[in-house]
């Protein structure tokens, strides 16, 4: 019905325009003195050819249209002129739209060279800042042996470390848009991957004194071991950072389904209810980070942002002054396609 009403906005002109011409021959034939007859019969095999004519010419309208919605569906990857232009304005518009396609196509060009000139040129400054900070380790490991457990050494043991972790958080910023690319989803010994992101922050848990309280778990997960373990290691990282004393726990819970929840609690300083809907969005610092000028705001939107092409899920629940609690539902969730 709505489409019928576009075709009769469309050609009101020409309809009006037929009525038109019948009035004029029937008064012209009533001026000459036409039989009436003959007047009525010419009027109406006019009539029975208008019908046929617009028949046909509506059924060709609502394929076109039909046509139309289809190519709208597939936009992103039609170039203007996939669909035969009929009249002097369908041309001349195609025209326009090749023109802007065109364009549209060199700013997405010079964007992606943009991009890729970025990525090798952090790439490379993280390949170079590397050699130096690989200095400072083994500079203040020769000086924990001749001093022993001096605690100046072992605050700069723990920033270096942290300055480490920083530059790998670099390169996933900046990675992060071809993520797709690199993704290989395998079945994965979780407990496993838990393991290698704790060895990694064993130094810390050590210098911090903290307590880590984690069981053992059989469970195998869908994933990318080294993008999941990335998420791990961020998590990790934010628990130790705000957490003074206490312990950290891990745990894997199985839900309905058979869905596995992996559970990341500390005992830190928590964040505010107000805070906990935005925790997710770049650069959001909230309360917590501005007051101990320590978060970026960079490490749960990475975090977000991975699990989201990994299928997984995560949402947090915390309260000030007694900790946190990340979850990281590792079912496998619907993935929109890019």
């Amino acid at each position: 019905m709505k489409t019928a009403g576009y075709y009769l906005k469309e050609h009101w002109r020409g309809i009006v325009g037929y009525f038109g011409a019948a009035a004029i021959i029937l008064i012209v034939g009533l001026l000459y003195e036409v039989r009436m007859e003959a007047m009525s019969y010419a009027v109406f095999l006019s009539m029975i050819w208008l019908i046929l004519w617009g028949s046909a010419n509506f059924v060709r309208y609502v394929r076109r249209s039909r046509e139309r919605e289809e190519m709208l569906k597939n936009i992103s990857f039609l170039r203007p002129g996939a669909q035969s232009a009929d009249t002097l304005a369908e041309e001349q518009y195609q025209k326009m739209l090749s023109v802007l396609w065109d364009q549209k196509m060199e700013k997405e060009s010079d964007a992606a060279i943009a991009r890729q000139e970025s990525v090798d040129y952090y790439s490379l400054w993280a390949h170079q800042i590397k050699t130096p900070l690989a200095a400072m380790r083994l500079l203040l490991q020769e000086e924990g042996q001749e001093h022993g457990s001096d605690s100046f050494l072992k605050e700069m043991d723990k920033e270096l470390f942290r300055t480490e972790q920083y530059v790998e958080m670099v390169m996933t910023y900046v990675r992060i848009g071809d993520i797709s690319k690199d993704l290989v989803l395998q079945w994965y010994s979780l407990d496993k991957l838990i393991k290698q992101a704790v060895r990694k922050y064993s130094r810390l848990f050590i210098l911090q004194k903290l307590k880590l309280n984690y069981q053992e778990s059989d469970r195998i997960v869908l994933t990318d071991e080294k993008w999941l373990s990335f998420i791990l290691e961020q998590l990790l990282s934010n628990a130790l950072k705000y957490t003074k004393e206490g312990e950290i726990s891990i745990r894997v819970s199985e839900g309905k389904e058979h869905e596995l929840t992996l559970m990341i609690q500390d005992t830190g300083i928590g964040i505010y209810a107000e805070d906990l809907p935005r925790v997710f969005e770049r650069g959001f610092t909230g309360y917590t980070g501005r007051e101990h000028k320590k978060s970026t705001g960079i490490g749960l939107y990475l975090c977000k942002q991975v699990a989201d092409k990994l299928g997984h899920s995560i949402w947090i629940e915390s309260e000030p002054g007694v900790g946190t609690t990340v979850f990281l539902g590792l079912g496998r969730v619907p993935v929109q396609a890019e």
